[in-house]
């Protein structure tokens, strides 16, 4: 099912349907800018928007099913040595040949099981975003808020799919309100019964899925529902 239209009052900014992520166009497969869970994923996630909203903040959805093709699409990239446009920002000190080895990129993915979602927190209501400019200068995902993309979710140490160590969700080198953002969001969600990757601060999974075993491949688009 489509996430906002159980729950309105989580906002999405679902980056594979734009230019702005780490391959530095669409992918293949998002049809649309949408967020696809099975119920279960999706109602869980609204008992964690009414917790998220008792403490001020609601939750942002990066990105939620991924079909099988935007995965395929993803391999074949990283075959692509030439094509590191996004470097800059999303994997400034690792080697692109090292994505997958190291866990930043998997192949198959949870995602393709409909209950898996990348997510943070903003503010409610969440400060404007500015939009991503093709082409803009780039600035590492790991430098501090201010100066990395001006994304408005609230401080989680390190931008969205920063492929880094400093992205690992109990990193010691993140302190201070990033850690304590980070032990929020994780409280959040586990509470509501998901389970996070623990080198990605902003990806969990809900751990009593409805499908465990089948990688679907239908693309992100309201079609896809029948």
């Amino acid at each position: 099912m489509v996430l906002t239209d159980l729950d309105p009052r989580i906002h999405a900014d679902i980056r594979y349907a734009t230019a702005h992520n780490f391959v530095g166009r669409p992918i293949v497969g998002y049809r649309e800018p949408l967020c696809l869970l099975t119920r279960q994923a999706a109602e869980a996630l609204r008992r964690v928007q009414d917790a998220a909203l008792a403490g001020g903040h609601s939750l942002k959805v990066y990105d939620c099913y991924r079909p099988q093709p935007a995965v395929d699409d993803f391999v074949a990239w990283s075959k692509r040595p030439g094509e590191q446009q996004t470097r800059a920002e999303f994997y400034p000190d690792v080697a692109k040949d090292r994505l997958f080895a190291d866990g930043y990129i998997g192949a198959p993915t949870a995602h393709s099981r409909g209950s898996t979602l990348d997510l943070t927190l903003v503010d409610e209501p969440p400060a404007n975003q500015p939009a991503y400019v093709p082409g803009q200068r780039l600035v590492p995902c790991t430098a501090p808020p201010g100066r990395r993309f001006a994304d408005n979710s609230i401080d989680m140490g390190t931008g969205f799919d920063c492929f880094d160590a400093r992205a690992h969700t109990a990193d010691p080198s993140i302190t201070g309100t990033a850690r304590e953002n980070r032990q929020l969001l994780r409280r959040l969600m586990t509470d509501a019964g998901f389970v996070n990757y623990d080198r990605e601060w902003w990806h969990y999974s809900l751990r009593e899925e409805k499908y465990p075993d089948t990688f679907f491949a239908a693309p992100v688009a309201r079609s896809s529902l029948g």
